[in-house]
C-alpha cells in the first residue's frame, strides 16, 4: 500500500515533550529492534524518528544467549537474544559519535545485574554528549540475572528508578514488564522513585515447542512475545496505568500502522515505539507519522497531545 503524503499546509504538531526530552514526533524506535540505529542508517532516515532507543547497555560486553534466538509465531515474534550489546563504555566511544549526526533523540536502554551497576551504566551515559534520556530495563524476561527480576517486585523497582534518579539530570523512563498482576502498582512506584515517563510494556513470557523433537524453539526455552499478537494487551496495560499516574505513558506492542500507534494515544500515551516491525518495513515510520497527520486533520485536531487519554465510553 503506498504511503500516503504528507500536506504541510495547516500541518497538525506531533512535537512533544517529557521532562526535557524534546522529541520532533511521538514515533520512537524500540530497543533491541535496530540495534543502536546505525544498523538501519542505510535503509531508514533516521533523522525523521523521534528517536532511537538503543539495545540494552550493561557496564561489560554481552555475548546474550545461545542460537536459535528468534521464533515466528502466529501473528508475533518470540526472542530470547539475552541483551548481546557491546558495553556501555564502547557504545560511548565508538556508536554514540555516529548517532550525533543524526537529528533525532538518543535514548540509552539501561541494564544492570545489581542496583550498583544500573546507577553506574546511567552515571556514564548521562555524562556523555548526545544522550537524551535513559531508558531503565526491569523487564527483560530472557535473562537468569536482573531483567525481570527487578520488574516485578515493586520495592525494587522503586530502588532500581531511585538510585538511576539520584546519577542522572536526564529523563528517566522505566520499561515496565507485562508479567505481573497489577501493572498499575508499578507505574506508581516509578513515579514515587522519581520516574519522568514510563515504558509500557515490554515483551510478554512464552515458550514455544518443536513437536518434533519435543524441544523449545528457543535454546534459552521462553522468550519474549512481540508483534500484533499482543497489542491488544498492551494497549489495556497503557490504558491502566496511564490512570493510574500523571507522569507521561510511551506505549509499546505491536505496532505497524497509524491505526494501531492511535490506539494506543487514545488510551493515554504521550509517545509509541515501534518495535517488531523494524524487522519486516523498517519505513513504517513514515507511513504511520502521514497517517497520524491525516487523522489529526480529519478530525480538526491542532496538536497530538489533544488525542492522549481521549478514549470515550458508550
Amino acid at each position: 500500500m503506498a504511503a500516503l503524503k504528507i500536506d504541510m499546509t495547516n500541518t497538525p504538531s506531533l512535537a512533544l515533550e517529557i521532562g526535557t526530552l524534546k522529541l520532533k514526533n511521538p514515533l520512537l524506535a524500540a530497543s533491541g529492534t535496530c540495534g543502536y540505529g546505525v544498523e538501519i542508517a542505510q535503509v531508514v532516515d533516521l533523522s525523521t524518528l523521534g528517536g532511537i532507543v538503543t539495545k540494552g547497555l550493561y557496564m561489560a560486553a554481552r555475548d546474550g544467549c545461545e542460537t536459535p534466538r528468534i521464533a515466528e509465531t502466529p501473528a508475533g515474534l518470540l526472542n530470547a537474544i539475552g541483551l548481546q550489546g557491546v558495553g556501555i563504555r564502547a557504545f560511548v566511544s565508538n556508536v554514540l559519535p555516529q548517532l550525533r549526526t543524526y537529528d533525532t533523540a538518543v535514548i540509552v536502554n539501561v541494564c544492570g545485574e545489581t542496583v550498583e551497576e544500573y546507577a553506574e551504566v546511567s552515571r556514564i551515559a548521562s555524562d556523555a554528549p548526545g544522550v537524551h534520556a535513559l531508558e531503565v530495563n526491569i523487564s527483560c524476561p530472557n535473562v537468569k540475572t536482573g531483567g525481570i527480576a527487578f520488574g516485578t517486585d515493586p520495592a525494587m523497582t522503586h530502588e532500581v528508578v531511585a538510585a538511576v534518579r539520584r546519577v542522572s539530570r536526564l529523563p528517566v523512563i522505566p520499561k515496565l514488564s507485562p508479567n505481573v498482576t497489577d501493572i498499575t502498582v508499578f507505574a506508581r512506584a516509578c513515579e514515587e522513585a522519581g520516574a519522568d515517563a514510563i515504558s509500557c510494556v515490554n515483551t510478554f513470557l512464552g515458550l514455544a515447542i518443536d513437536v518434533e523433537t519435543r524441544k523449545p524453539r528457543l535454546a534459552f526455552g521462553t522468550g519474549g512475545l512481540s508483534g500484533p499478537a499482543i497489542r491488544p494487551l498492551a494497549v489495556r496495560m497503557t490504558f491502566q496505568a496511564a490512570r493510574a499516574v500523571k507522569i507521561p505513558i510511551i506505549g509499546i506492542g505491536g505496532i505497524g500502522s497509524a491505526s494501531d500507534a492511535l490506539e494506543f494515544f487514545i488510551a493515554g500515551a504521550r509517545a509509541v515505539q515501534v518495535g517488531t516491525m523494524n524487522f519486516s518495513r523498517p519505513n513504517v515510520y513514515t507511513e504511520i507519522e502521514a497517517g497520524l497527520l491525516d487523522y489529526l486533520k480529519r478530525h480538526q485536531m491542532s496538536d497530538i497531545s489533544e488525542l492522549t487519554g481521549s478514549i470515550r465510553y458508550p
